[in-house]
């Protein structure tokens, strides 16, 4: 679905992001683990073109979208929801998740699976996103990227700051999609536990640099949890 070759980013003169190469496979979930300050977040931004690379190749679904701007990437079906949600807190849980139609020609309805999804957003439908909790909040933001019906769907550590139940329901959703067969998921998280237990395929970054790959039932033997405490 996603395939990266040779990539390269410089913040200055600082080499972020170092000759990554990797693909993310339809119908499952790949995880990128590592410590703060490692490049994930500006990997997952280079992916979906808020950033753009020095040198490299980015496909998706067979086409190269390396020089593609962000609402094209959105067009074609890449789904992204940003570290720290990022909703737009003083629109309603319907304007928000109607901004996530965009991407999408015509006037388009909110599909009614992220509502099955999600319960609680069809509940809180004309409430303000800024009087949401923390978690209701993460729910909305994957179900403002999911309201495009995307190919693949990227993440940006969601379980961050969220209370271990709405975890659970966000793993849930996470698992859903991937056995569809045809969503790819693209998962950046610290939380190793949650990232074990939906990971098909992990990697493991380190200054910007692949360090460490392999399948995700394989985590705990490889001893990938030591990776993240160096």
């Amino acid at each position: 679905m996603l395939s990266i070759s040779g990539l390269n980013q410089y913040y200055g003169g600082s080499h972020i992001l170092r000759d990554l190469s990797f693909e993310v496979p339809a119908g499952a979930c790949t995880t990128i683990l590592g410590r703060n300050g490692v490049g994930k977040t500006t990997l997952l931004k280079c992916l979906v073109g808020v950033v753009g690379t020095r040198s490299g190749a980015l496909k998706f679904d067979g086409k190269d979208i390396t020089s593609l701007p962000p609402y094209e990437r959105a067009r074609l079906g890449i789904g992204y929801v940003p570290q720290g949600r990022e909703i737009f807190p003083r629109l309603t849980v319907e304007e928000n998740l109607q901004m996530g139609l965009a991407p999408k020609k015509g006037k388009s309805a909110i599909p009614t699976r992220i509502f099955e999804m999600f319960p609680v957003l069809k509940d809180m439908l004309h409430r303000r996103g800024g009087d949401l909790s923390g978690g209701q909040q993460q729910q909305l933001a994957i179900g403002r990227a999911l309201a495009a019906d995307p190919k693949i769907l990227i993440l940006d550590e969601p379980t961050e700051g969220i209370q271990p139940s709405i975890i659970k329901d966000i793993g849930n959703v996470i698992s859903s999609l991937t056995k569809g067969g045809d969503m790819a998921v693209l998962l950046v998280e610290q939380y190793y536990d949650f990232a074990k237990s939906l990971a098909d395929h992990y990697l493991v970054m380190s200054r910007g640099e692949i360090i460490k790959q392999g399948l995700g039932k394989n985590m705990d033997a490889e001893n990938v949890r030591a990776c993240l405490a160096l």
